[in-house]
């Protein structure tokens, strides 16, 4: 339990990040003594994702309601395909949480509130088609408190990680009847990564670009052909298939460089 707890924490949890709301909706301190009771099932609370001072560094997004649990999966799978091939982020955790899938994206460094708010919209109008009846499956919240897997769900179905393979045999039911083995939660977090600070702003700028937002960066200078290798010593501008084995070592010569030839040629 210890290590699941300390990979919860390298992934999803930060220092400013102390409190979570019990049962009854009161607030009390996220202590490890707390999060074991909750992860073994004994007592289930739901963790504040922005701290205090309005920082975030766990972005949940949940797929659940109107729609049908194959159109949520499928929206699921569309964001994680483009996190991961379109803005080359790291591969998100996937979790089912009784009722819904949800999926979780990992920053190396917190960033304020509206910033996050702001990255999860463009990821959602950016990648997923906009509902065009009431019939259409609904976009996936951003989740700013959640129970964090695996834990005891109140509708006594169990919240879990889950390998991103084993998604569709959940699209009826995203639960589990029993706990699931402590081994493989961590399994399916251990080599998991955090999006660095480089790499969420140029995602970030991305998502901007495509939405607008933001000017396109200008196009990069062509890049000159490479031209040939020119010796700058012996005969100015001689090119190097035309210089002779003379020419060449007093080239490295003159660079303090002490030429050694291992092969005789034929």
């Amino acid at each position: 339990m210890h290590k699941l707890i300390s990979e919860l924490t390298r992934l999803y949890l930060f220092e400013q990040q102390q409190h979570c709301v019990d049962a009854g909706g009161g607030v009390r301190p996220l202590t490890p003594a707390v999060l074991a009771l909750h992860l073994a099932g004994e007592q289930t609370v739901a963790v504040q994702l922005v701290s205090e001072s309005g920082l975030a560094r766990a972005l949940v997004l949940e797929f659940g309601g109107k729609g049908g649990g194959e159109a949520h999966w499928s929206a699921l799978c569309t964001i994680a395909n483009a996190v991961q091939h379109e803005l080359d982020l790291p591969a998100p955790a996937v979790s089912i949480s009784g009722t819904a899938f949800q999926l979780w994206l990992s920053l190396a460094t917190p960033v304020p509130v509206a910033q996050a708010r702001q990255f999860v919209q463009l990821l959602r109008s950016t990648f997923l088609p906009a509902p065009t009846d009431i019939l259409a499956v609904a976009p996936p919240a951003y989740v700013e408190q959640v129970a964090l897997p695996p834990c005891l769900q109140p509708t006594g179905k169990w919240a879990a990680f889950i390998h991103p393979s084993m998604g569709a045999a959940f699209v009826d039911e995203p639960g589990l009847d029993m706990p699931p083995p402590p081994a493989a939660q961590l399994g399916f977090l251990d080599s998991l990564r955090s999006i660095n600070p480089a790499q969420f702003a140029q995602a970030l700028a991305k998502l901007q670009g495509h939405a607008g937002l933001v000017d396109a960066a200008p196009a990069p200078a062509p890049v000159p052909a490479p031209s040939p290798a020119v010796l700058p010593v012996a005969q100015p501008g001689l090119l190097l298939q035309d210089a002779t084995l003379e020419d060449i070592v007093r080239w490295l010569h003159a660079r303090h460089i002490e030429p050694t030839f291992r092969h005789k040629l034929p």
